[in-house]
């Protein structure tokens, strides 16, 4: 029987299960940026890259400046750079737009999370870059979780089954009493699995063509078929 519930949080709850890069490559090209997919997604690494070497992201950044902290940052690894008014358009441009879509996807979640919160205690676990708990206050669901277990802070990333445990142990249940609800299939469900919990796969729209083909019994195409599936469970 499912006692506590562990959410995800980028891709999971705030992009219908999208990866991240695809919401923002929506972004560029409604942005008008004169760049093809692989030179997007080359500078989207280096960009990732550097903010795991670099302390960037702060605690008290908002999703929005977190936005125009990383597309800054993605823009400066383009082979062709723009003057400094069309970068600074293109950074509104893109964070907007994507703050934008993060929001829509938080509020279809909100009821969901709401009614859940009334039956369940949550925790979210998340690869973030140290402000989640600012990010979620923003968006007002910061109150829906009991703690936070976020990479940035603990020291362990997925799919480091051990971030998963964090989040198990704070809910005082066992694993196998634990629903973890993830978009990734390599770094949420498989350690979520390993570690004993049940596990629900949100799956959208993944980083390569391999993922897109991948299957498990376990899988929804929405987040809010969560409720459904818990019904199952129980």
């Amino acid at each position: 029987m499912i006692k506590g519930i562990i959410f995800d949080y980028g891709g999971t709850l705030d992009s219908r299960g999208v990866h991240w890069s695809e919401v923002l490559w929506q972004g560029y090209q409604q942005a008008g940026v004169p760049i093809d997919k692989d030179t997007f997604r080359t500078a989207y690494v280096e960009g990732e890259r550097a903010l795991a070497r670099e302390r960037i992201i702060l605690p008290q950044d908002n999703f929005h400046t977190l936005l125009r902290k990383k597309v800054a940052l993605e823009i400066s690894y383009l082979p062709q750079q723009p003057d400094e008014t069309t970068c600074s358009r293109w950074v509104d441009a893109i964070a907007s737009y994507c703050d934008n879509a993060a929001r829509q996807c938080i509020n279809e979640a909100m009821s969901l999370l709401e009614k859940l919160h009334d039956h369940y205690p949550m925790m979210l676990v998340s690869n973030f870059y140290g402000n989640i708990d600012e990010v979620l206050r923003d968006y007002g669901i910061r109150h829906l979780f009991r703690g936070i277990i976020e990479s940035a802070v603990v020291g362990v990333r997925k799919p480091n089954p051990t971030l998963f445990k964090l989040g198990v142990d704070a809910l005082e249940l066992e694993p196998e009493e634990v629903l973890v609800v993830g978009d990734s299939l390599r770094k949420d469900i498989e350690p979520a699995e390993k570690l004993g919990c049940q596990v629900l796969w949100l799956k959208g729209k993944g980083w390569t063509e391999d993922e897109d083909k991948q299957t498990h019994p376990h899988t929804i195409t929405s987040i809010l078929q969560v409720s459904d599936w818990i019904n199952q469970f129980t």
